[in-house]
């Protein structure tokens, strides 16, 4: 039985570490995710239009990584459609970055936003990597992501 509950916490942590949770401070490993906001439509607009104010410069108003400053970055910004982000993406990691940001690249903290518009900048970062949703224009109407 012992054995049983070891393997089912070390499966259970390496599932929690795969998706970006364990190697984040305590202090966001352990941060309540709003989940009701994360699927509210209203959250994902008030995201994308935070997300077309701040952050569409790097990441691209489509939030493809095709941004007019990604030019001379050290880094390429993040294609938030590309599937794959998506999947290995949590909500807390991505909150994280967002009031972190990324040390060693052009993504800064955006500790000015409060924590209510970081979740919904998560949220809409989070619709956007699923293939149904699309980014959408302010008034909700979804639109093409690839032209």
């Amino acid at each position: 039985m012992a054995r049983r509950a070891l393997a089912a916490l070390t499966l259970l942590s390496a599932w929690a570490c795969s998706r970006g949770d364990g190697e984040l401070p305590a202090a966001y490993r352990d941060l309540p995710v709003p989940e009701e906001r994360l699927v509210s439509a209203q959250a994902s607009a008030r995201g994308q239009a935070l997300f077309l104010e701040h952050c569409a410069l790097c990441h691209g108003a489509r939030a493809d990584g095709d941004g007019v400053r990604r030019e001379g970055l050290s880094t390429r910004p993040r294609d938030f459609t590309d599937p794959s982000w998506r999947r290995r993406a949590s909500p807390r990691a991505v909150f994280f970055v967002i009031r972190e940001g990324v040390r060693g690249t052009a993504m800064p903290s955006w500790k000015s936003l409060d924590e209510g518009q970081a979740w919904d900048l998560v949220a809409f970062l989070l619709s956007v990597g699923t293939p149904a949703q699309g980014v959408r224009k302010p008034g909700g109407e979804p639109q093409n992501l690839r032209p």
